[in-house]
């Protein structure tokens, strides 16, 4: 089976200054979801604006199915990728059906406005995240976890066939926090390649099907979450002891000690 992204050797640094990250290399299959946990500071971000080419390795190689990921143009690579960072500042008070529907953009030409089709993915992807109460609603208004809830219906309406999530539950409630777990699973069950940011190594054995921990500009381990969740690794990430615990629902949990 091909790698539907594959990293090769890649290291990165800001303008000359010591490596963010180095020789890292890892693979995820189509319909699989990558969860990337680490301590701040470590390279998550970094890593994930490189994977969408927002930043350029200084060495090694990206293959998006097999292919050199700087071989794509721009719009080429948005109808590929979809991205949701883990902030947004907006200027102007567009409303959020507008903002969804901004994530049909790779799909249109230059001089071609959204078609009624295009409004109907906008409007869908907004009730999958039962946010469609909120439409009409200037996006500058809404709170820190709704924003996150819109730019995820505004990616869900790009149709990507890969989704790079920069800590996409960090701003929101519990019940959210879940919500989106559980789309980010039903995304993966539909083909969709997932690679995000997370710190909550709970919610790598809630949703994802391989993790990376990061630590000192390298992967401490790569595997599927029984393999590298442990409490020896998560002591070595975060530098505190941690136990980790199975539920009688058979999921396992990670319980910090102080």
């Amino acid at each position: 089976m091909k790698s539907h992204i594959k990293v090769v050797d890649a290291s990165f640094a800001y303008n000359g200054s010591g490596n963010v990250f180095e020789n890292i290399t890892f693979s995820i299959e189509k319909g699989e979801v990558l969860c990337i946990l680490g301590p701040n500071g470590t390279g998550k971000t970094t890593l994930i604006k490189c994977l969408n080419r927002l930043l350029k390795l200084n060495t090694g190689n990206i293959f998006l199915k097999d292919k050199d990921i700087y071989s794509f143009n721009s719009k080429d690579l948005a109808r590929q990728i979809g991205y949701i960072p883990q902030a947004h500042n907006p200027v102007f008070p567009f409303k959020v059906l507008d903002v969804v529907l901004m994530g049909r953009a790779p799909h249109l030409t230059s001089l071609s406005s959204p078609s009624e089709k295009d409004l109907v993915i906008a409007k869908k992807s907004l009730e999958k995240l039962n946010i469609d109460h909120m439409a009409d609603k200037p996006y500058t208004e809404l709170s820190g976890g709704e924003k996150q809830l819109v730019f995820f219906a505004r990616v869900l309406t790009q149709k990507p066939d890969i989704l790079l999530l920069d800590e996409p539950t960090s701003h929101l409630d519990f019940g959210n926090q879940m919500r989106t777990l559980n789309i980010i699973d039903k995304m993966a069950n539909e083909g969709f390649t997932v690679i995000m940011s997370s710190h909550f190594p709970d919610h790598a054995f809630i949703s994802a099907d391989k993790v990376a921990i990061m630590k000192d500009c390298d992967l401490i381990d790569y595997g599927t979450p029984d393999e590298v969740i442990t409490e020896q690794n998560l002591e070595k990430a975060y530098d505190i002891q941690v136990n980790i615990m199975d539920l009688e629902e058979g999921r396992k949990i990670c319980i910090p000690l102080g």
